[in-house]
């Protein structure tokens, strides 16, 4: 049997585990030194993940249409002029202004269409009858008018006024061929040959011993207050006659303001 341990080794010892076992437990109660302090508590930040997506929706580039009214050229209405031999109905119609007897025969006269600028400022179709011999003159002369934009109260055929030359004028119809006399006189007029237009008459009256013609001109016998419709000296109506070769009657000593003729007469 192994021999007995004396009793002051064994109190030693026990001595020295009590020792050991007392500095764990002390150690373990003291807190970690990386710690907060005496019962402090460890700071903690939650943070929200990282997204890489942006929280901001980015609307897709947008179109900018602009709408613009395409641009119009308005092309000018062009004068048209057209002349033609009188057929039967034109014949039947012109009962008024001429007969048997007049000095041209209907052959030798044209119905003539041409459009105008009315005092409304727009663009309307009138008519003549003339002497095919003047077509050309007159052609060119109311297309210079057109050109100006002359304005024109009326253009229909005298014998839409019975073939009254008085009722034509007082309506400022501008006609052209009526096979009538000079007023006050026992020899042919110019429009007895086709070969003279009254244009304007209102605006444009004839002066004549003291007479106002038509009486409805009154207004107009002032040729210094140039208003439109009116053919003045040196104005560009009375030019585009004077360029075809036609006089004006508005030198006359007895002034015919309205008359333009290739005679002068």
């Amino acid at each position: 049997m192994s021999p007995t341990a004396p009793p002051a080794r064994v109190a030693v010892a026990i001595s020295v585990v009590l020792a050991i076992v007392l500095a764990i437990v002390l150690s373990g109660c003291s807190g970690s030194s990386d710690g907060a302090g005496s019962g402090g508590t460890e700071a903690s930040t939650t943070r929200a993940p990282a997204t890489t997506a942006s929280t901001s929706s980015s609307a897709p580039a947008s179109t900018t249409t602009s709408t613009i009214a395409p641009t119009t050229t308005t092309t000018p209405p062009a004068f048209r002029w057209r002349a033609t031999p009188i057929d039967d109905a034109q014949r039947a119609r012109m009962a008024a202004s001429w007969r048997p007897g007049c000095p041209v025969p209907l052959e030798s006269l044209r119905y003539v269409s041409l459009t105008y600028w009315g005092f409304d400022g727009a663009v309307h179709d009138g008519e003549l009858v003339v002497h095919a011999d003047a077509v050309d003159a007159l052609g060119q002369a109311f297309a210079a008018l057109f050109d100006q934009r002359f304005p024109i109260r009326s253009m229909q055929l005298v014998d839409d006024f019975g073939g009254d030359d008085d009722r034509s004028m007082a309506a400022d119809n501008t006609s052209a061929f009526n096979c009538r006399l000079v007023a006050g006189a026992d020899h042919w007029s110019q429009h007895a040959y086709g070969r003279a237009v009254d244009i304007n008459p209102v605006e444009n009256p004839y002066l004549h011993d003291d007479v106002v013609d038509p009486p409805n001109a009154a207004a107009f016998v002032d040729r210094s207050d140039v208003r439109p419709g009116m053919l003045v000296a040196g104005g560009a109506a009375v030019g585009a006659f004077d360029a075809v070769g036609w006089g004006w009657g508005g030198t006359w000593d007895s002034p015919d303001h309205q008359h333009v003729s290739a005679s002068g007469a």
